[in-house]
């Protein structure tokens, strides 16, 4: 059994930062304590810098398979590896989408072959596809995604009767992409009365309103509550949904949970003017006073989780009118530098920023051994080195795309080494020959 003996690391761990050394024995943390010799060890000293556990994101698009010109399983876990994620949960908006048990098999399959990254799935629920969820074993992905509002992909779930049974006979965490469709089509058939195919990209958060947000939002959480469902609202968006949630209750009693995206923190409309259609996401980027809300909720612990949303288009498909432009961009690669920065900037603490993008996924979808600097834990690790400047440029953008939304921005920290189930999988720019991605186990 190989071993690594990590030296001289800060530990950034559950709401503490402390000096130690850190074992690893094949793909576990054995051991964590101030000078640890084992003459066995390959040793890598870490002079001081940060050391991680390895992000979780939940949320990301990768489209494999059938959108494979945007991006693959490969790719992008390639790119979410050097940027320090370690673990993701993919979403079913691939072609053919993931609507059966076989589909999320086939999905679960490419993943075991090509991903540099701990991987799971979420398993799409439709109008149509309520007895192939029944059938679905509750530790068999990380949960069920549903979209109530149309995003990439035909996905939407509006029927209200079949929404109401999918709540009902579940014991997954359902995810939800909350935006109310009625309120969306009728801002857009206002907007292109008055300006035809050449409306401003500005109106997208009008289009995309924050009413339409809330309204889904609202219904899905009332619908949660009726039920006793397990719901997490991904991507909020508008100050005005954070009140819809709570932190009266640890994490681990929540049956109703939230997410926010690494864009919904670091840009507002004011934005459109120069990235235009490369900031166009659903739900939309919004206000300011949006922004300064959403940080309030993360910091008061109202909303738990910061993720990506990560959803590549090529920038040809991007460089189109706002009504033809595909929602989405890529972001695994800069999230954690992203959140890095923010720190330095005094919007967060490093404990709490650990604690929201590594930690509480780990709590909030069971996974085995995972989101935390452990004895006995998977080594996912990420090693940061705070005071090396590094810019986003198209020579070291990873992603298949080859673009960025935050391309021109100079970051304050570095990834340095990325561990996956114990094997050094990046460091300082060179990916492993070989990969060690797992398929997340759940304790349900």
């Amino acid at each position: 059994m190989s071993k690594i003996l990590l030296k001289n690391a800060k530990v950034v761990n559950e709401n503490s930062i402390f000096e130690t050394d850190v074992l690893l024995e094949g793909e576990i943390i054995s051991r964590m304590d101030r000078d640890i010799t084992d003459s066995q060890a390959k040793v890598i000293d870490l002079n001081g810098d940060l050391l991680l556990p390895g992000v979780i994101d939940d949320q990301v698009h990768f489209r494999e398979p059938g959108l494979t010109h945007k991006g693959t399983i490969a790719s992008e876990s390639r790119a979410a590896i050097a940027g320090g994620i370690t673990t993701y949960m993919e979403q079913p908006n691939t072609n053919p989408q993931t609507t059966t048990i076989e589909k999320l098999e086939e999905k679960m399959a490419i993943a075991a072959k090509d991903s540099f990254a701990n991987y799971s799935f979420l398993f799409g629920g439709t109008n149509d596809n309520l007895e192939e969820l029944k059938r679905l074993d509750k530790n068999a992905c990380s949960g069920v995604k549903l979209f109530l509002g149309s995003s990439t992909g035909n996905m939407l779930v509006d029927n209200e009767e079949v929404l109401e049974k999918i709540f009902s006979n579940t014991e997954m965490v359902i995810s939800a992409h909350c935006e109310d469709e009625g309120t969306i089509r009728a801002n857009m058939e206002k907007y292109k009365g008055i300006y035809g195919n050449n409306i401003p990209v500005e109106l997208h958060p009008i289009i995309r309103s924050a009413e339409a947000c809330y309204l889904s939002s609202s219904k899905a959480i009332a619908l949660a509550k009726k039920t006793g469902a397990r719901l997490h609202v991904f991507h909020v968006s508008t100050g005005i949904e954070t009140d819809l949630f709570t932190n009266a209750i640890p994490l681990e009693e929540k049956k109703i949970t939230s997410e926010v995206c690494i864009h919904h923190l670091w840009f507002s409309d004011d934005d459109y003017a120069e990235k235009g259609t490369l900031i166009k996401w659903n739900p939309a980027v919004k206000t300011k006073t949006d922004r300064a809300k959403l940080w309030e909720a993360l910091l008061d612990d109202r909303i738990d989780v910061v993720a990506t949303d990560h959803a590549p288009h090529t920038l040809e498909e991007k460089d189109n009118p706002y009504t033809t432009a595909p929602s989405g961009g890529p972001l695994v690669q800069h999230a954690l530098l992203a959140m890095l920065q923010k720190e330095s900037e005094g919007m967060i603490s490093l404990e709490k920023m650990v604690e929201k993008m590594c930690h509480n996924p780990a709590k909030l979808f069971d996974i085995d051994r995972r989101g935390y600097v452990r004895e006995g834990y998977f080594a996912d690790l990420v090693q940061v080195n705070r005071n090396c400047q590094n810019e986003v440029k198209k020579a070291n953008i990873l992603y298949k795309c080859g673009w960025s939304p935050f391309e021109g921005v100079t970051f304050e920290s570095k990834v340095v080494r990325t561990f996956v189930n114990g094997l050094l999988a990046y460091d300082d720019g060179v990916f492993a020959a070989q990969k060690n991605a797992k398929r997340l186990i759940f304790n349900r």
